[in-house]
């Protein structure tokens, strides 16, 4: 289960909560709503989520709601950016859909877990500086 920010007249709880199809193309579509959960789901791993905004803006899809490509490299896609010619096979071997907001984060998780923030170093001079504060 993803954790998910929920606000109720106007205080904020977080709960765990299986997003539905809809539910999750709703938050994929505002990067403010969508930074708030990146965050949450990374709260173990703050630099994560500066990695998120470094890469798309809390951005997973585009506003014709089409999933959010890299300007330099289009193989990048979703909010972590995820390299579909380097991962796509890797992730479709574990069941995890890259093109969803949870399987893109749920790989970078596993991406992560197993090399660190390596694979998100190109951008590292951004998300490098967010860390220090």
């Amino acid at each position: 289960m993803l954790p998910i920010l929920i606000i109720l007249a106007g205080a904020a709880i977080t709960t765990p909560v299986v997003l539905t199809d809809s539910a999750e193309r709703e938050l994929a579509k505002n990067p403010e709503t969508l930074g708030a959960y990146v965050r949450d789901y990374f709260e173990d791993a703050p630099v994560m989520a500066d990695i998120a905004w470094c890469e798309s803006r809390y951005r997973h899809l585009d506003k014709d709601g089409t999933i959010f490509r890299g300007k330099a490299v289009p193989e990048d896609i979703g909010v972590m950016q995820i390299n579909t010619y380097f991962h796509e096979d890797t992730a479709e071997e574990l069941g995890i859909d890259l093109y969803s907001l949870s399987g893109n984060l749920e790989y970078a998780r596993y991406l992560y877990e197993k090399e660190g923030t390596r694979p998100w170093n190109s951008s590292r001079p951004c998300w490098g500086q967010l860390a220090k504060k």
